[in-house]
Parts: C-alpha cells; sequence; structure tokens
C-alpha cells in the first residue's frame, strides 16, 4: 500500500449538543410555576443560560429559543409547524380548520383565499369605516369622563374587523358579547398552555363552566353571523363573501366548519391582538404626554385644519412609529409555539422530532443585545437612519415567512389612525383604580386601564 493510496479519514459530524435545563423546576409542575407566576421574566431570563433551553412545562419537555436569528430560522424553516401547547389550547377557540391553526396544503388554499381582502390596494376601500369608527370612539367620550380603556379598545377593534372584513354594520350588543366572551377564553386558554392538565379542564368547577359559556356564546355568535349573511342574499365584495365561495382542492365548496373556523379566525385573533395594542397605545401616551404632541404637530402639518382622515395615515411617520416602539414593548402575541416534524438542528443544538419550542417576542424586543436603551421608550429608533441597527429578526410584530399575519398593513393602517384621531382630540390621565400593570394571557395587555380623557 502507497502512501498515496491512503485516503485521510472523513471528519465525523459534530455531535449535537443537548441543550442545557433550566434551573427551578418543581414537582409534577416543572417550569409551568414559574411560567404561570411571571412568564415575561422567566423568558426574558433564559437568555441568560443559552440560545436554546429546555424546559419541562408538567409531564412535557419544551425548548425555548432566546436569539432572534434562531426565531427567525424556526420560523421560517419547513422543519417545524404550527402547533405546541399555544396552538393546541387554542384549538377549542380557533378549531383545526382555520388559516390560524392549519398547516400544509391546506393553510395555503386559506391564505389564497383570505390574501385579496388585504392586499394594499384593497385597503384604502376601507378607509371610510376605519375613519367612522375611530370618531365614533372620541365622540363618546367627554371631557373629565372616567375611561374603561379595556372595554373601549376591544370595542373599536372588535366593529372594525367585522364592519371592514364582513361587510356588516353589527349591533353593539354583539360587539359586547364579542369582548366578553374573548376576554374570558384567552385567559382561560393561557392557563391551559401554561399549565396543561388536560381532562382536569374538564371538571365542571365554576372557572371551567365559565370558560365553556363563553367558547358556546362566541360559537353562537358566529353562526347568527353566517345565517344572517346567507338570509340576506347579499354578496358584497368581502371576505365573508370569499369564505362563502371558497372551493376545496377539487373543486367543492368548503365545508361548513371550515367557513366556521375562518370566520373566527377572523373575529378574534386580529380583534384581540389589535385591542391589546390600542389599551397599551393608550397607556404609552398616557406615561409620554410629549408623544401627543408629536403626533400633534405631525397630524396638524400634514391636514391643516380638516380632520385628519384614512388617505393621510401614509404620511404620518411619527406616528406610525410610535405604534411599532408600542408592539416592540409591549407585543400583544408575547409568546409562540411550533413543533419540530423532524429531528433537525437549531443553534448547533439537538431538536428532536415531535419537540414543542416557544420563543417569546415580548423578551426578544427587549434584549439589551439587539436594543440600546431596551427598556425606553423610543419612536426615533424606527427613523430610516436607525432602524437598520436592529438585528434581524428582533423586531417581527406581524411574523415572519408563510405565518406573517395577513393583515399586517390592515392592522397598522387601522391602528394609526386611531393613534392619530385620539391624540388630536385628548390627552389622558390615569385616575385612582386605575391598573396598569401587565394583564398576561393569551396576548398581552395593561390589567385595568381607567384613563380620565381632558383636552389641551
Amino acid at each position: 500500500m502507497t502512501v498515496e493510496s491512503v485516503k485521510p479519514a472523513t471528519p465525523a459530524a459534530p455531535e449535537l449538543r443537548e441543550p442545557p435545563l433550566a434551573g427551578g423546576r418543581v414537582p409534577l409542575l416543572g417550569h409551568g410555576w414559574k411560567l404561570a407566576r411571571d412568564p415575561l421574566a422567566f423568558l426574558a431570563q433564559l437568555r441568560d443560560h443559552g440560545d436554546v433551553v429546555r424546559l419541562r412545562l408538567g409531564p412535557k419537555t419544551v425548548y425555548a429559543v432566546t436569539a432572534p436569528d434562531l426565531t427567525g430560522a424556526l420560523a421560517l424553516s419547513p422543519d417545524y409547524i404550527i402547533s405546541g401547547p399555544l396552538w393546541e389550547s387554542l384549538e377549542s377557540l380557533l378549531g383545526k380548520e382555520g388559516v390560524a391553526t392549519a398547516n400544509g396544503p391546506l393553510h395555503r388554499r386559506q391564505r389564497r383565499t383570505i390574501q385579496p381582502a388585504f392586499r394594499l390596494d384593497a385597503i384604502p376601500g376601507y378607509g371610510p369605516i376605519m375613519e367612522e369608527e375611530a370618531y365614533a370612539l372620541v365622540e363618546r367620550w367627554r371631557k373629565g369622563e372616567v375611561l374603561d380603556v379595556t372595554a373601549e379598545s376591544f370595542r373599536v377593534s372588535v366593529r372594525i374587523s367585522a364592519r371592514c372584513l364582513m361587510r356588516g354594520s353589527y349591533m353593539d350588543a354583539r360587539s359586547e358579547r364579542i369582548t366578553s366572551a374573548l376576554a374570558t377564553l384567552f385567559a382561560g386558554m393561557y392557563q391551559r398552555m401554561v399549565v396543561p392538565l388536560g381532562p382536569l379542564y374538564r371538571v365542571p368547577i365554576p372557572a371551567n363552566r365559565e370558560f365553556n359559556r363563553a367558547l358556546a356564546d362566541l360559537h353562537r355568535l358566529v353562526d347568527e353571523i353566517i345565517a344572517d349573511r346567507r338570509a340576506s342574499g347579499q354578496k358584497p365584495n368581502d371576505l365573508l363573501t370569499a369564505l362563502l365561495e371558497a372551493k376545496d382542492e377539487n373543486g367543492e365548496p368548503i365545508g361548513e366548519q371550515e367557513i366556521h373556523d375562518q370566520v373566527i379566525a377572523i373575529l378574534t385573533p386580529g380583534s384581540e391582538t389589535a385591542g391589546s395594542v390600542v389599551m397599551s397605545l393608550l397607556h404609552v401616551l398616557t406615561e409620554h404626554p410629549d408623544q401627543v404632541d408629536k403626533i400633534r404637530e405631525e397630524v396638524k402639518s400634514v391636514v391643516g385644519d380638516r380632520p385628519v382622515a384614512f388617505d393621510d395615515v401614509r404620511k404620518l411617520q411619527h406616528t406610525a412609529n410610535v405604534i411599532v416602539e408600542t408592539m416592540r414593548l409591549y407585543p400583544a402575541v408575547w409568546i409562540l409555539t411550533r413543533r419540530a416534524v423532524t429531528e433537525t438542528e437549531l443553534g448547533g443544538y439537538r431538536i428532536p422530532a415531535g419537540a414543542d419550542i416557544v420563543y417569546s417576542p415580548y423578551a426578544v424586543q427587549r434584549d439589551p443585545r439587539s436594543y440600546e436603551r431596551h427598556t425606553e421608550f423610543d419612536p426615533d429608533r424606527w427613523l430610516p437612519g436607525r432602524s437598520s441597527e436592529v438585528p434581524k429578526y428582533a423586531m417581527t410584530p406581524f411574523g415572519v415567512g408563510n405565518r406573517k399575519c395577513p393583515s399586517d398593513h390592515f392592522s397598522m393602517a387601522e391602528l394609526t389612525l386611531i393613534a392619530a384621531v385620539v391624540a388630536s382630540a385628548f390627552r389622558f390621565e390615569p385616575v385612582p383604580g386605575s391598573d396598569n400593570r401587565t394583564h398576561i394571557g393569551i396576548t398581552l395587555r395593561p390589567r385595568r386601564l381607567l384613563l380620565r380623557a381632558v383636552s389641551g
């Protein structure tokens, strides 16, 4: 054997590591106890233990991802699907056939069905409704009046979603039913996510009965909306008409359950997240009255003495930056989960097939490694000359890839218009009994925000 005939051995691929296990487990509940008690602090401190960390939630092992680049890889890779504790807890509300929870070909078809309603060229058609609801919001308020911001924020977001996407001027009673049901449901679903006790949630104790009543009422409401549209015989160019006329892969009308689940997906996640952002926005404007002045100055420079209109929104850059910075510090969607469909690698760690992965936009968007003065409210960080300093995937309020929220432009237009109208009309001050501590459920918002509307 000559020296030349001896081939060097192919280096063995480095063995993938097991992610470190976070400390602080308790019997039976694992890390679920800490996640339930103070989830934001718990998830934020996980970055100190590594880019990928193992957790125990009840009997399950869950992998937490803390680095922005890895959350981007997780969202974009076909090796991970929408599933895991968050989505399992949401299935009782959203079903398995709606765009929020579906995967694969079903999800792609559903995206194609709903996408036309959210095209950039379609959004101006919603302008008159958004204007009407934004001005109705401030017209309900009086100088010196104490506002229940929770009810008002969800009311405006529900009405905009329902009227724009289903072309129905729905009664206030229906909006109130949706708001009431969602408050109960999202609180209960969060508990089911962090403490997955399965059959125990079917025990007829008061909390479970209240959850089930709210869930049944919301589903009845959706059936009413669909039945009303069919009975009317009308076919306006809206999302509900698109669903009622949609075809499946075989050219047949889609099933009743899918229509139902899609309407739920239209009404609930969008209304809940937009309402939560409106609440956080009003909290921000109360805490930072200088931002009210800056929004007013910008609106004045754009519109002069006339009322601000939908067509002005694209020119209100600072106002939009206030919205973005509000969503950075107070993201409505603060926790997300995925499931590995095959054994894979993430950040040099082995992720087994079937593993659940969790990550927190809240923790990522407040990471001092990504943001200077990471806890400071600074809308100017989103100016063109500065926004490039933010690492990729360190700010993704609407998600990325094929799971990106299809209503991102719709929501930004809605929120920017509301901010401009509200700041032009009022300043705000807190009143006794207000509690701006963070309410943590499936979405994130102030716990109970009571404000006094003052002019000036």
